[in-house]
């Protein structure tokens, strides 16, 4: 008979305790026994299941605290994953799945240009054939991870003489070959979590294309879909994140208050903890009912609810603080390894971080456009360059 997830479950952690297992060697097994993506093809470090056997494997395994490498390779188990499955040939996802997911391979994404952000397809960077290799040439632009890095998802044009949708091509490139540059960006937290990277005819075999030539903005979709699902579509535990630090706050500092002003603050609280709770059920039973492949438009509503929640739960944090909430490190930059960007911690961080959710992974405003024309079904907005050659549209 065919074990159940359970029974592999079972069997994983009483093969390899996780207390005293190296998290690698953890990490490998797991994703030998189809348990790193439950809903992934076998083979691929899945069972061929559902969304809803994977949160079960994430549950079960969190609670009994088996190692995880999401954290430091968010853009790897979020992004570059389901879309290698979803477009990369048999040797691709054989060669890259396993050490994605133990986390010996930390990935970026390349997609952002200075010229090129809310409106990804007008990228300029180019990749020109040559014989079984491209040469890339270009710039991209607040590279998540980019420093630590061993490949990147990047989108590139290899024909400007078509409607700039039509002439992208995606590749897997190595970080660390010559010709990539990698610069820290500091942000407003003190830290280089992003970064700029130059290409400056960087060697790619072709054997490294993800996708059909020409056929790289539908492997920007799915990795953007899943983008947007990755940021506001987790189910994490209840109370955790921002609102357990509220909570925490609140405990250590108010709770024993009863004036006007910790009144107003307890209202707010609890309003913080309905809306979070609410997303977090919300995004719950979504995950439950989503099939595996490309997520589709409510990506965009699970990411523009958590931006938004995100940055009026930490401004509430650092309201809790009081006059201690405007204090935050003087040394800058920080020279510390990055932490996540998607947990709690440090509340005064966290409300200069999450400044940037309603930017990254899609703008506010472009996830209220995809809302807007895919869920209600409103006109579009004009679109002048539509079918027009990339070569023949003005660029910034």
């Amino acid at each position: 008979m065919t074990p159940t997830i359970d029974e592999l479950i079972d069997d994983l952690v009483a093969s390899f305790p996780p207390a005293s297992t190296d998290p690698v060697r953890f990490l490998a097994a797991q994703f030998d026994r189809g348990l790193a993506w439950a809903h992934f093809p076998v083979g691929d470090g899945g069972l061929g299941g559902t969304p809803a056997d994977h949160q079960h494997v994430l549950r079960r395994l969190s609670q009994l605290r088996a190692p995880s490498a999401a954290g430091r390779n968010v853009i790897g188990y979020g992004m570059v994953a389901p879309t290698i499955v979803a477009h990369g040939t048999v040797e691709q996802r054989r060669r890259f799945l396993r050490p994605l997911f133990t986390g010996e391979e930390i990935w970026c994404q390349l997609f952002s240009e200075p010229g090129a952000g809310s409106d990804v397809a007008s990228l300029a960077t180019r990749a020109v054939r040559d014989g079984d290799e491209w040469r890339l040439s270009g710039q991209k632009v607040w590279t998540t991870l980019a420093h630590q890095a061993s490949f990147g998802l990047l989108i590139a044009r290899t024909d400007p003489d078509v409607e700039k949708h039509r002439g992208l091509t995606a590749f897997l490139v190595d970080m660390r070959a010559a010709g990539v540059e990698v610069r820290p960006l500091y942000q407003i937290t003190g830290e280089a979590e992003f970064n700029e990277c130059f290409f400056t005819d960087a060697r790619v075999p072709d054997a490294y294309r993800l996708g059909g030539v020409g056929e790289g903005w539908a492997v920007s979709l799915t990795t953007l879909m899943n983008e947007r699902v990755s940021i506001g579509g987790s189910v994490p535990s209840r109370g955790s994140g921002l609102i357990g630090d509220a909570l925490t706050i609140w405990r250590e500092r108010w709770s024993g208050r009863h004036d006007g002003h910790a009144q107003a603050l307890r209202s707010e609280l609890v309003a913080a903890w309905v809306r979070n709770e609410v997303g977090r059920l919300t995004n719950w039973r979504a995950s439950d009912l989503r099939r595996a492949g490309t997520p589709g438009p409510e990506g965009s509503v699970a990411k523009l609810a958590f931006a938004e929640e995100n940055q009026r739960t930490s401004e509430l944090c650092v309201d809790l603080l009081g006059a201690e909430g405007m204090l935050y490190g003087s040394s800058y930059p920080l020279v510390r390894p990055v932490e996540s960007a998607m947990t709690g911690g440090d509340a005064r961080k966290a409300f200069l971080r999450m400044r940037a959710n309603s930017i990254e992974g899609g703008t506010s405003e472009v996830m209220r456009n995809i809302i807007g024309e895919r869920v209600l079904g409103l006109p579009g907005e004009p679109r002048v360059d539509k079918d027009r050659a990339w070569r023949e549209v003005a660029h910034s």
